[in-house]
């Protein structure tokens, strides 16, 4: 590797020397040539320091310090640095960049006809010279010049100011954003675009206009983003009492994006995958993300905008808090409108989602190379720390902390947060402080000492849980035991000794009928009554026991209900007490807990006995659960389909020491094939109940409905049932929405036969291949189904595949290496070469995109053989390239080395 790795510690922050009160910048648009003017109003705050200013890929043409030219000034390894003599002065710098060159898409860059800019976190810097972190926060007037046909909308943060035309056929707009920012929230679009717009009104009456930009005749596209912006905004009034701040709130939409979305204040930028949906190009699960992403960006306008980091070590302080809003934001649209029971089950519905995710995500990257705390100590490029920990398990320590203050005390944190810290960069440690202070008065002066353990800590904790039942003292002893290993880099730390989480840890009891035991909590200690005769006991030491009185036979134990803590459990249940849980337990989240714990014992030891050459036989009990849950009738049909569905294979492979994955894929088909022919007349019945020709609506009873009626027409193609195939043949042909289109082409792929699928796969192909997003689905679709290698190199060389687009990066090659056990994990090792070879070409195109491809071999030492010398080679064989990223350089690096 030609990059020399360079960390750098949180330890070693120091604030910036200087205040820059006021940015003035004035950008001349060309494709090839756009000329920045940078001129800043600056205050020294220590006597004699140097400025050092950040630039990269842009060319310096000129400095001026009070309209004097600069000319004792060094420039070299990115870095503008000279040391003024005026402890006050403007400093103006020109510069030059060539946004169509731009394939990193970080910075200044031009896609399709038009000009978009991300900076988090670290693209200012290809803009222009600037100190580009987070706690330099600036007062931003932006004035854009370019030509007006061709880029008729000229759009930045804040408000518009002023608009006029100018010679030679160009125009210009001038932005003024009245809210201190960093620079990484600057933001800037140019094009042409359909617009839609509504004007709203905040709780206190004022009028706004709410704004979505999009390529043009696409504007019928973006009905439900608008409408879930308008929502989200009422929401945070409503639940967390934090009204819109500016007179106008804009979206706009490229194709070309390394991210999801990217909350500019005022001015939001969305990869089109979250913006753009109609019901004959977007699947439920798109309308439901683009919900939640609208309402996730939108939510940071308070959480990351208004309060944001001080240094980027913190990101989980605004990553963490804002995914766990938006979690709720949609659990609460899901719930709204339905009465209480169906409301419990939509949300419940929602928290399995999450959980599920971080799983099959978050967990694994716990147990590997790149585990790190939610704020990391340590890093060597930021782009590769946007991740699952800080992003999602930061949600999960936002959510302890609400369960730990309840509703009304995390609202009185959150009001004490924005009081002390409004308009500040802080850390995590502030918001800790903020729910510190009120926790503390509520709970008789206790504190979050060990409850900090979380943001320094990495890892994934495991609680193992004993029952002591005494028939004569009717007690029920329930003992807590934690524990978590080093991970990551803190293998490398000899010193270094884990220290116990906080961690509240929800449960209730059963009797051997599937009833509710209440349970007497007099007396006890660190333990909360909760909901469902439930409690939540507090373990914050390396074991604790709690002796519950008046048990009056052995209880079955419900545990982490809720998911009310990210660890994992250890109980030793025994195959019956699971299926009381999977039938009766009164937690719904519990009880599909319970029905995941049962299969997934199952599906562990049919691998096991794959690899022993063993004959194969599903438990009864399995089959006994699975008809009980097929026919409840108080079962809804959303949750019906999460409890019906087997387990996550990502989430599978974690538990298996060593992983061997083609004997765990062989095991999964074999227990659905099971379930398949054995409940094959109830699956039919469920599909042909539920299967019904009604209008569109992205509701959560119509998308229970839609996700039921398709995991019922996956079963039966698993077995090639004849009468399935037909189905999915006919769903496809009359389909009204692309959910039914996908499902009934998706089961078809990955079951029916090639003689059963062609027709249709080139119908779809031939429907929709002027739809980017909709043939990222094909692309998706035909990774995950393909048998080898080979089909995927030939669907490279499809003319609408590129490398430089990441949404399609993501379809083929991601799914593929992440998402396709069978064909990847093959013992000949070809895909692992495969991958390779993709990420050292992406990296040359765009790093951030290639990093995050190259995690695929994370865990690469965890994989039984031929799989882990195989993975070695192929990681070994990117660490000799010469002219590698130092994105890509720390992930491989880590990979080889922890």
């Amino acid at each position: 590797m030609s990059v020399s790795s360079h960390t750098i510690y949180r330890k070693d922050y120091r604030p910036y020397p200087f205040t820059i009160e006021r940015v003035q910048l004035h950008f001349a648009l060309e494709p090839q040539h756009t000329i920045v003017t940078n001129t800043m109003h600056v205050i020294a705050k220590e006597h004699n320091a140097t400025m050092v200013l950040n630039g990269e890929d842009i060319e310096l043409q000129a400095i001026y310090i009070n309209g004097k030219a600069l000319t004792s000034y060094e420039y070299s390894d990115n870095l503008l640095q000279f040391k003024p003599s005026e402890t006050e002065f403007d400093l103006k710098i020109v510069s030059s960049c060539n946004p169509s060159a731009n394939s990193t898409l970080m910075g200044l860059y031009v896609s399709g006809q038009s000009f978009f800019t991300q900076c988090e976190a670290e693209g200012f810097r290809r803009i222009t010279f600037f100190p580009d972190r987070p706690d330099v926060m600036s007062e931003y007037i932006v004035t854009i010049e370019a030509d007006k046909k061709q880029y008729p909308y000229l759009l930045s943060n804040g408000n518009l100011i002023s608009s006029q035309d100018l010679d030679n056929g160009r125009h210009q707009a001038v932005w003024h954003d009245p809210f201190l920012k960093p620079c990484y929230l600057f933001a800037l679009v140019a094009g042409d675009f359909d617009i839609r717009e509504k004007t709203s009104h905040t709780r206190s009456g004022r009028e706004v206009l709410l704004q979505i930009y999009s390529d043009k005749g696409s504007g019928d596209q973006t009905l439900w983003a608008l409408d879930s912006l308008e929502r989200s905004i009422q929401w945070d009034e409503k639940r967390f009492n934090l009204e819109l701040d500016l007179d106008r709130f804009m979206i706009v939409v490229t194709h070309d994006f390394n991210m999801g979305a990217m909350e500019n204040k005022g001015l939001n930028i969305f990869n089109a995958v979250y913006v753009l949906a109609d019901p004959e190009t977007a699947t439920d699960a798109n309308y439901m993300g683009i919900e939640s992403v609208v309402g996730h960006e939108y939510f940071h306008n308070w959480t990351g905008n208004r309060v944001t980091c001080r240094d980027w070590f913190q990101l989980s302080l605004k990553e963490g808090l804002t995914v766990f809003r938006d979690q709720e934001f949609s659990a609460d649209m899901a719930a709204r409108l339905l009465p209480p029971e169906a409301a419990l089950s939509a949300r419940t519905v929602k928290r399995i989602e999450d959980v599920t995710h971080l799983r099959a995500a978050q967990f694994p990257e716990d147990a590997g190379p790149m585990a790190h705390p939610i704020r990391p100590d340590s890093y060597q490029e930021i782009g590769n720390f946007y991740t699952m920990t800080v992003y999602e398990k930061g949600a999960e320590v936002i959510r302890m902390q609400h369960t730990l203050l309840g509703e009304e005390g995390f609202q009185q944190g959150m009001q004490e947060y924005f009081r002390r810290h409004d308009g500040q960069a802080v850390t995590c440690d502030d918001f800790v402080n903020a729910m510190e202070s009120v926790y503390k008065a509520r709970h008789s002066g206790k504190d979050f000492s060990v409850f900090r353990h979380w943001y320094s800590q990495a890892g994934t904790p495991t609680v193992n849980v004993q029952l002591d039942y005494d028939t004569h003292q009717q007690t029920a002893s329930i003992t807590l035991t934690q524990h978590c290993d080093k991970v990551g880099v803190e293998k490398l730390q000899a010193d270094m000794e884990k220290k116990p989480f906080h961690i509240p840890f929800h449960i209730g009891m059963l009797n051997q009928a599937g009833q509710a035991i209440p349970l007497n909590i007099e007396g006890l200690e660190d333990i909360t009554p909760t909901l469902q005769n439930g409690v939540l006991l507090d373990l914050k030491v390396p074991s604790q026991t709690w002796v519950f009185k008046g048990i009056k036979e052995r209880p079955i134990l419900s545990l982490l209900r809720d998911f009310s803590a990210p660890v994992s459990v250890i109980y030793d249940y025994s195959f019956e007490e699971l299926a009381v849980l999977c039938a009766h337990d009164s937690n719904p989240f519990a009880r599909w807990e319970a029905t995941q714990e049962l299969i997934s014992r199952e599906i562990l030891r049919l691998t096991q006995c794959i690899q022993e050459e063993k004959s194969l036989a599903l438990n009864p009990i399995i089959h006994q659960v699975w008809q009980h849950n097929l026919s409840d009738p108080l079962l809804d049909a959303a949750y019906r389909t999460w409890i019906l569905a087997l387990p996550s294979e990502k989430v599978l492979l974690e538990r298996l020491h060593p992983i061997t994955p083609l004997a765990l894929n062989k095991a999964l088909q074999f227990v659905r094939q099971s379930l398949a022919t054995v409940h094959r007349d109830v699956w039919i019945s469920t599909y042909q109940h539920y299967h019904a020709q009604e209008d569109y609506q992205p509701d959560p009873i119509s998308i229970g409905k839609r996700s039921l009626k398709n995991l019922s027409l996956n079963y039966l193609l698993s077995i090639k049932d004849p009468e399935g195939i037909a189905l999915a043949k006919t769903q496809y042909q009359q389909a009204k929405n692309m959910t039914d289109r996908m499902g009934a082409i998706s089961a078809l792929l990955h079951y029916a036969d090639k003689a059963d699928t062609e027709t249709i796969n080139q119908d779809f192909y031939q429907r929709f291949e002027n739809n980017p997003l909709v043939m990222d689905k094909w692309f998706a679709l035909q990774a995950t189904s393909a048998q080898s290698v080979k089909t995927i190199r030939t669907l490279m060389d499809n003319p609408l595949f590129t490398l430089r687009n990441p949404n399609r990066v993501r379809a083929l090659l991601f799914q593929f290496c992440m998402n396709n056990t069978e064909a990847f994990h093959q013992n000949n090792g070809e895909a692992y070469t495969f991958w390779a070879e993709q990420v050292i070409a992406l990296d040359a195109i765009n790093p951030e995109v290639a990093a995050r491809f190259a995690r695929v071999m994370d865990n690469w030492q965890r994989f039984a053989e031929p799989h882990k010398t195989q993975m070695q080679k192929a990681l070994q064989s990117i660490a000799q390239q010469t002219a590698l990223s130092k994105n890509t350089t720390e992930i491989i690096e880590k990979a080889l080395s922890i």
